[in-house]
């Protein structure tokens, strides 16, 4: 099974299982914000009108104003294409190193897996929130630091995942075929044991996607993520959490939004787990 095959066979069960297909709307609908963030947003995010501070929601303002009297709706709008930036590139990267380091340690064996694997155990060993603070505070704050610190500790998930796939993979008659043919190490590797581990790869990263986005939200409350004045959620929420008792809406919003994105994305992972008959550790 390749990659388009395995992406056409989830694709055709989806609509068989409700809470996959839910999840699939959500994403979609949040990949939709954040693409027509411009068109969908009533107000410019970043724009001050003190003398709409702390207006509650109405039909002017749908999620009302906070303390800079910015409209909360256009600020979450544009903070969803923020987020989902910072999941897809995350994952994305979090994913190819894992498949690298694992996937090509577990194909050639020997030292070198045992290396990467103990250098991935070593990695593991830290708490991964505390581990992106201490990173991002190293490489100073920001959307991009963000992005790397939690790649640096997300990947090693991806490391172990395709590891015992490729390892169970690998012993296939087919692959020995391969080699007797002539085939090299390369092509089987990326032509047949890599299109054949995909499957928990694609159910974890959907399972993830929903977490990072919560990390860099949190990384983003406690300061290190995203500087004022960007509409990222994390950091919206915490300038609102003090006007929490006077004006429920300005963090209430913002965190609604990354509650709908990971139950999206587990909804979503969910389902293609039973589609796909994955079983992750």
């Amino acid at each position: 099974m390749d990659y388009l095959e395995t992406a056409k066979r989830a694709a055709f069960h989806l609509g068989r299982n409700p809470l996959a297909s839910l999840g699939l709307l959500i994403i979609s609908a949040l990949l939709a914000v954040a693409l027509f963030a411009p068109l969908i947003a009533p107000y410019d995010p970043v724009e001050i009108n003190p003398s709409e501070r702390l207006r509650p929601p109405s039909q002017a303002h749908l999620f009302g104003t906070d303390s800079a009297g910015r409209d909360i709706f256009s600020r979450v709008v544009f903070g969803t294409r923020i987020s989902i930036r910072l999941g897809l590139l995350v994952i994305f990267l979090s994913a190819l190193i894992g498949i690298v380091l694992g996937g090509g340690g577990a194909y050639l064996g020997g030292g070198i897996e045992e290396f990467l694997m103990r250098f991935t155990d070593m990695s593991m060993a830290f708490p991964p929130f505390v581990l992106a603070m201490a990173i991002t505070a190293t490489l100073g704050t920001g959307l991009t630091n963000v992005m790397v610190a939690i790649s640096a500790i997300w990947w090693t998930v991806y490391a172990r995942l395709i590891r015992s796939e490729v390892l169970a993979v690998k012993e296939e008659e087919y692959i020995e075929a391969g080699r007797a043919l002539g085939a090299s190490d390369l092509r089987i590797l990326f032509r047949h044991i890599l299109p054949n581990s995909f499957a928990p790869v694609l159910v974890q990263a959907s399972m993830d996607f929903g977490f990072v986005i919560m990390m860099g939200a949190a990384l983003g409350f406690i300061g290190l993520g995203a500087q004022p004045p960007s509409p990222e959620w994390g950091a919206t929420i915490s300038a609102g959490r003090s006007y929490l008792r006077t004006a429920w809406w300005y963090p209430t919003f913002p965190g609604l939004a990354i509650f709908v994105v990971v139950l999206g994305a587990n909804l979503l992972g969910d389902g293609l787990r039973d589609i796909l008959d994955v079983k992750l550790d």
